[in-house]
């Protein structure tokens, strides 16, 4: 493929000083590039001029951009948050939510990393992923519990094969079998997507599972091959167990090897309460990284933004910025937290009253996030959330032969409710 020059420079400098970086992107991950002499580059260039007929927006004849007063009036917002804001993503929330990232995981502190490249919510982040790294053909290996949107992202999308393995063994996370999925997977790159807390089950890893994990990717570098592990951190902060890991698998991974590339994928939709701002977050991090290979792949996950959506919402990003440089950020943040801990406590605590409940169902290991899944006995799981709708009026979610109960969205008083409802449903099914 004969690729533009500016793309054949960033992949000069990603195969530089023998990195394996070059070689984990797909041949489209290859060709991408950020237009810095199209019209952005240009307009940049222009900024400041007394006259700018660059970019497509519209301003007043005083500068301030052309805005609809009844749009306006409806935000306590600036004028300037209706202009676009750039491929990259606004540059002070980029260096803000790196800051954030390094105080939610103190050990990457003194680690290297890149600075985080917006995208239009973490979906479009994994989209975005599945672009640089995988081509038709390619497999993601993936634990056998996952969001179903997946499918639509790398299969459908992409043309890529999600390769699944066991989730759960003796009631934690199943090392072994993605050891096993790393050794029998084709070809030597390795993608491998994790997500803690994981969708559906609300489950994280343990510390000494998470320094497992780093283990059996970095062991599987060192053999050769070129490991791209994607973290899917849409739910990251919110556990509630002791022993769990705090800290992002980002952490263990971003300095791990040369071969393994850390690909860290989240944003403030699930862990600020903010899912309608489709905000989120790239970073990128590998062992021996120059800042100019980390600005490399900023421009490549920047030029893949810049030709899927152009860039993501302004407006969102600016309160975005605003929330996280102000004074009540985080005790507003804690207490929110508090009330989604207090309702995973609450079902802790019903379970532990109903022993009858094993009759008729099996509760999936939980310690974090949004969700809990029970396995249901002697009954249909599909036929089972169709008949809580109709005759208890009780919506829940079928994937993978389970029932996904997001007690996140659960009035607290009605969650022993929920259970009851489950329960009873099941015996008169059987």
């Amino acid at each position: 493929m004969n690729y533009n020059p500016l793309a054949q420079a960033l992949n000069a400098e990603l195969s530089a000083n023998g990195c394996k970086v070059l070689d984990m992107l797909s041949e489209q991950g290859k060709a991408i590039f950020f237009p810095r002499k199209g019209i952005l580059g240009q307009g940049a260039e222009a900024k400041g001029s007394e006259i700018n007929a660059t970019i497509g927006t519209a301003l007043e004849d005083d500068g301030s951009p052309l805005v609809l007063d009844c749009v306006l009036k409806s935000l306590n917002l600036p004028k300037q948050s209706f202009l676009y804001a750039p491929s990259f993503g606004n540059p002070d929330l980029r260096k803000e939510w790196k800051k954030q990232v390094i105080i939610k995981n103190p050990t990457l502190a003194n680690k290297n990393f890149s600075t985080p490249v917006v995208t239009c919510a973490l979906t479009h982040a994994i989209s975005c992923a599945g672009y640089l790294f995988l081509d038709a053909g390619d497999e993601v290996i993936i634990p056998d519990l996952y969001w179903d949107n997946y499918e639509l992202v790398f299969e459908n999308a992409r043309g890529a094969k999600i390769k699944t393995f066991n989730t759960f063994k003796n009631g934690g996370f199943d090392t072994e079998a993605l050891k096993a999925a790393l050794d029998n997977s084709k070809g030597d790159k390795k993608v491998v997507l994790l997500n803690f807390p994981n969708n559906p089950t609300g489950y994280t890893a343990t510390e000494t599972e998470a320094v497992e994990i780093a283990k059996i990717l970095s062991e599987c570098a060192a053999k050769g091959n070129k490991v791209v592990a994607l973290l899917d951190d849409a739910y990251f902060g919110l556990v509630y167990e002791e022993g769990v890991t705090k800290e992002s698998l980002f952490v263990k991974l971003v300095d791990a090897h040369e071969n393994l590339l850390a690909v860290k994928l989240d944003g403030p939709t699930k862990e600020d309460y903010v899912w309608g701002f489709r905000v989120g977050f790239m970073s990128f991090g590998f062992k021996g990284a120059t800042e100019a290979q980390l600005k490399a792949m900023e421009d490549k996950a920047a030029g893949t933004v810049r030709g899927n959506i152009s860039n993501g919402p302004s407006i969102s990003q600016k309160i975005l910025l605003a929330a996280y440089q102000s004074e009540e950020y985080a005790q507003q943040k804690a207490e929110k937290y508090a009330t989604l801990k207090k309702r995973y406590d609450i079902i802790k605590e019903v379970l532990a009253a109903h022993p009858e409940y094993k009759e008729a169902f099996d509760p999936m290991p939980c310690n974090s996030g949004y969700f809990m899944c029970i396995k249901p006995k002697g009954v249909d799981a599909e036929q089972l959330r169709e008949k809580l709708i109709k005759d208890y009026s009780t919506g829940t979610i079928m994937l993978s032969g389970l029932i996904r109960l997001a007690f996140s969205a659960v009035p607290t008083e009605k969650l022993p409710k929920l259970f009851d409802n489950i329960y009873n449903c099941i015996l008169k099914m059987k």
